[in-house]
């Protein structure tokens, strides 16, 4: 009986140390799936912040290098404005500097600035300036260039801005013949000895050099007379007269007709043939000028270099372009000298254009307002 209870409990106690084992097997169990979802959660949590702190990184080296772009952009721009000014503002100067025949400004401001002082000089030229403000209606003048093209400028530039055709004499001939035809028809050998003004220049190749003159010459007096916009006009003159080269070929062209004209001339009176103007009797009476080489010689070869047309050389200039040049001579002032035509002689067509002198060495423009 005895054992029979004893094999019961003991058996019992079997039975419950196998329980207990398969309790705490399942315990460990669920202990180690607690552990894996808390080491995957941790694992999870650090791979999040170690791809954040890469994140960080890279956001913070793109934040410093756009911050570093705009600093960058922002200075670029200040440089090129800056840059962009300052060569705006040399553009501006070289072309005011360039301009050969300025702006018009305010007579008697400009009469004020230039003849300062009490000097018995200074006063007769500020008198002068008001007569013409006050009697001749001259409000304003265009300062041109002091060289010696100085009246060949001031009288080609009115030319050309009030769009005054070709003279009649010009669009009978072709001008741009007329160099070969001073050699080969008339044997003037001696014009290889011509210098273009400030540039001298002797030698066969002269005539390429007159013929290059000429058609610029020929080229824009025919484009700016034929435009009839004058404020395109204006504007294609301040090009022209800003263009010192092409300029300067202008007044070569120019010198080169007056000297075609004395040859021509000095032929007539050699011959004996029909009569001609008194302003060539006039210019080869001079001892400096008896004949056409000396007159080239000693006269156009240094206009532009060291000397400027005189008085008899108007004549001729006003007579070879077909205007009346109306000369206003400040230091001539209350003589009958102060206002002088040239030339003497003018057909009641032909155009006016009017010079303004202090000393008729250098030339302004007068503009006139009513």
């Amino acid at each position: 009986m005895q054992r029979r209870h004893d094999g019961k409990a003991s058996k019992i106690r079997d039975q419950f140390t196998e329980q207990e084992k398969r309790s705490r097997i399942n315990h460990s169990k669920r202990s180690v799936g607690k552990h894996e979802v808390r080491s995957w959660t941790a694992a999870a949590k650090e791979s999040l912040c170690l791809m954040w702190q890469k994140v960080k990184v890279q956001l913070m080296l793109s934040m410093s290098f756009l911050v570093a772009v705009c600093w960058y952009c922002r200075r670029l721009y200040s440089f090129l404005a800056q840059l962009l000014k300052r060569w705006s503002n040399y553009l501006q100067r070289k072309l005011i500097r360039n301009l050969s025949v300025l702006t018009e400004v305010d007579l008697l401001g400009y009469s004020a600035r230039e003849w300062k002082g009490e000097t018995k000089q200074a006063k007769h030229m500020r008198e002068a300036y008001e007569e013409l403000f006050w009697s001749y209606h001259i409000k304003y003048l265009r300062q041109v260039r002091k060289d010696s093209y100085c009246v060949l400028r001031a009288v080609l530039f009115q030319i050309f801005s009030q769009g005054i055709p070709f003279p009649s004499w010009m669009k009978e001939r072709d001008i741009l013949k007329l160099p070969e035809k001073l050699l080969y028809s008339q044997g003037c050998n001696w014009i290889q000895q011509y210098s273009f003004g400030p540039q001298r220049y002797t030698g066969p190749n002269v005539f390429g050099k007159l013929r290059k003159c000429m058609e610029t010459l020929k080229t824009n007096w025919t484009e700016v007379s034929a435009t009839k916009d004058q404020e395109e006009r204006g504007n294609m003159c301040n090009t022209l007269f800003s263009d010192e080269s092409k300029e300067h070929k202008l007044y070569e062209a120019i010198k080169f007709i007056m000297l075609y004209e004395v040859v021509e001339a000095y032929e007539q009176i050699k011959n004996r043939e029909e009569p001609i103007p008194n302003l060539f009797n006039l210019l080869l009476a001079r001892d400096s000028s008896s004949d056409p080489l000396s007159f080239m010689m000693n006269h156009l070869n240094a206009i532009g270099d060291s000397m400027c047309l005189d008085q008899v050389e108007l004549f001729l200039l006003a007579y070879l372009l077909e205007v009346k040049i109306r000369v206003y001579r400040l230091h001539k002032f209350n003589t009958e000298e102060f206002q002088v035509n040239y030339p003497d002689e003018y057909r009641r067509e032909w155009n006016e254009i009017s010079l303004l002198t202090e000393d008729d060495r250098y030339y302004h423009i007068p503009l006139f307002r009513t």
